[in-house]
């Protein structure tokens, strides 16, 4: 498999932070679904000590990622049979994707400064401030955070659905080139 993407699939590194992602990102749902249901103590702030780090972990997984397409000159297009509305909404879901993955990390390390909690990534150093302390911008992250999260369970839904679609209903690659191992039904030349 190539590491570069090529016009017919993603590269073993598009791949790798796509899927790794997508691991932390069930990693995040479930630390936080369990530390909500724990009462304040010492094992609530080690389920969010690890959420926080794994949410910086993303947040620099994702910039590389955008930093590794943007340098790539290949990269399998959509498509060609989908019809106006669905590329738009290809790139609408793959834009909000990234929004997304940038706000929810950056919108937790704000609510917890705002909180005068410590950020700090797997105890090895610790983070930054990004706002001064305050229990009203708190709140109101803490809101935001929440609403984030709900929207971006919503829009990977979408996602997984549409690559669901193209790979079972229309039998297309879009799927198969995201897939370590895969290869495409026109064939790898890469």
């Amino acid at each position: 498999m190539a590491i570069r993407n090529t016009t017919l699939r993603w590269g073993a590194v598009a791949q790798f932070f796509h899927w790794l992602i997508v691991l932390l990102l069930i990693a995040q749902f479930t630390l936080a679904w369990l530390a909500d249901d724990q009462p304040l103590g010492l094992k609530k702030l080690i389920l969010l000590a690890r959420h926080k780090s794994i949410g910086i972990t993303i947040l620099a997984l994702v910039l590389l990622r955008l930093l590794w397409r943007w340098s790539q000159h290949d990269s399998p297009p959509l498509p060609a049979g989908l019809k106006p509305y669905e590329r738009v909404l290809a790139r609408l879901t793959h834009g909000l994707l990234y929004i997304l993955l940038l706000a929810m990390p950056l919108t937790g390390w704000m609510m917890s400064s705002a909180r005068g909690f410590p950020v700090s990534w797997f105890n090895l150093f610790q983070l930054p401030d990004l706002v001064g302390k305050s229990k009203p911008l708190y709140d109101a992250l803490v809101n935001v955070h929440g609403t984030l999260a709900f929207i971006l369970l919503v829009v990977v839904g979408l996602h997984v659905a549409a690559a669901f679609k193209h790979h079972f209903w229309l039998k297309d690659d879009v799927l198969r080139r995201m897939l370590p191992g895969m290869s495409t039904r026109r064939g790898d030349h890469t």
